[in-house]
């Protein structure tokens, strides 16, 4: 319960301590005086005894640094815990400017560590008379003394940083400190109802589904429309639906699918769904963007709150079709290459086409016009310049926000993966 002087209360009630309780023990110390510099400065203009007190590190106390005070919040409210510290002083003595300089600060030294030996706590009256204002009195905690003791390589360190001679000293921790945080705290009204007509807990015997895997066909990175995705977990003999949600910001679409019919003899931890294309959702180039989304299930079963699982990546690769492409003729460097993809890609989304082993930045971007009577069914069209490049025949991939295109075909008997010779590009 204290304000921003309690670091400076702190120092201050130490050196008054320090002040009149060393001459008290030791008489020939009645010249002494007890100064708060740093230790290069300790000396200006003092010539008989003396003790410097100096703040030289401050340490945020562990134990305090997520508690609430005290009376600022009660139960089920949550307050702001307060800036708490623990202060390290480092004591300093020098003796008289004469022959038994060294003798005399031993004196000081041995005055000073007594005194805080004896008195372990600072009270409120020391504190409250240290610096006008301060109300580090009325904190709930005690102010501790403690020795805290140093290497001979700590000791060392302080010294090389504080750039001054080095000279005898002892070390001690101050704590704890608490300053008050100004953010208020929040208190919630109380709960007059658990739950709907007051029923309590509600207790479901089934389990919310779990995701494993989202596997593509054929063991690709990604899926691309009308394709069937498996989805691995398990409690998923419900038939949840399945959640995609983009990871591109807001507006961020959100798409919700079913299963497919379960075949005879699949596994219950087994579950097909697929993006449907235009074939089946008119809308789909505008329902999917390209990139990727985390998938989700949920369950909504009746009188209950909806169960729904982690979440795991799926990447929506595009579907492109490359103009000209190996089979429409050669084409020369510095030529334009259109590119469409579906679904349509967003002006926001990174954009890139891997043209063998180059990477182009699109030179022009359309999607079409919301009120073209074709808007439904018309893919983003993007053009590239064929780079300056040696004939030959170079496989072009359109990655977009890091999901790239599938440049691959499967064709035969068992099915062999080849390149896609319309996804190909032939150079003179």
């Amino acid at each position: 319960m204290s304000n921003t002087l309690a670091i400076a209360a702190t120092t201050t009630a130490l050196r008054n301590l320090l002040l009149t309780g060393i001459p008290a023990r030791d008489a020939e110390l009645s010249d002494l005086d007890v100064t708060t510099r740093t230790p290069d400065a300790a000396r200006n203009s003092i010539n008989g005894t003396s003790l410097n007190l100096f703040l030289y590190r401050t340490v945020v106390n562990a134990g305090w640094s997520n508690t609430d005070l005290p009376r600022t919040a009660n139960l089920g409210e949550s307050g702001d815990p307060p800036l708490s510290l623990n202060l390290h002083y480092l004591i300093t003595a020098y003796g008289r400017d004469a022959v038994d300089q060294d003798a005399v600060s031993h004196r000081v030294l041995g005055g000073a560590m007594s005194v805080l030996h004896d008195h372990p706590l600072l009270g409120a009256a020391e504190i409250g008379a240290a610096i006008q204002g301060n109300d580090l009195a009325d904190q709930p905690e005690r102010i501790r003394i403690t020795s805290l003791p140093l290497t001979v390589d700590d000791m060392s360190k302080l010294w090389s940083t504080f750039q001054s001679q080095y000279r005898t000293s002892a070390a001690y921790e101050v704590t704890v400190v608490l300053i008050d945080s100004r953010r208020p705290s929040r208190a919630p009204l109380p709960v007059l109802t658990r739950g709907q007509d007051d029923r309590g807990v509600v207790a479901a015997t089934g389990g919310a589904p779990v995701l494993s895997a989202m596997r593509p066909p054929r063991s690709q990175p990604a899926a691309r429309l009308d394709e069937d995705v498996v989805v691995e977990g398990h409690h998923l003999e419900a038939n949840p639906v399945i959640r995609f949600a983009s990871l591109l910001p807001e507006p961020s679409p959100v798409v919700e699918l079913a299963r497919r019919p379960r075949q005879p003899g699949e596994p219950p931890d087994r579950f097909v769904v697929r993006p449907l294309g235009l074939a089946d959702d008119p809308d789909a180039l505008g329902r999917w963007v390209l990139g990727f989304y985390t998938v989700t299930a949920a369950l909504d079963p009746p009188d209950l709150p909806p169960l729904v699982s982690n979440a795991i990546a799926f990447a929506l690769a595009p579907t492109i079709t490359v103009a000209p492409n190996s089979t429409g003729g050669p084409v020369a460097p510095g030529a334009t290459l259109t590119v469409t993809c579906s679904p349509r890609a967003r002006p926001d989304q990174r954009l890139q086409l891997l043209f063998g082993d180059q990477s182009l930045a699109p030179t022009g971007f359309i999607n079409p016009d919301p009120a073209s009577p074709t808007f439904a069914q018309t893919p983003t069209t993007l053009t590239f310049t064929v780079p300056p490049v040696d004939g030959g025949r170079y496989t072009v991939r359109l990655r977009v926000d890091g999901v790239d295109s599938l440049p691959v075909k499967f064709a035969g008997d068992p099915e062999i993966p080849q390149f896609d010779p319309e996804q190909q590009v032939q150079v003179a």
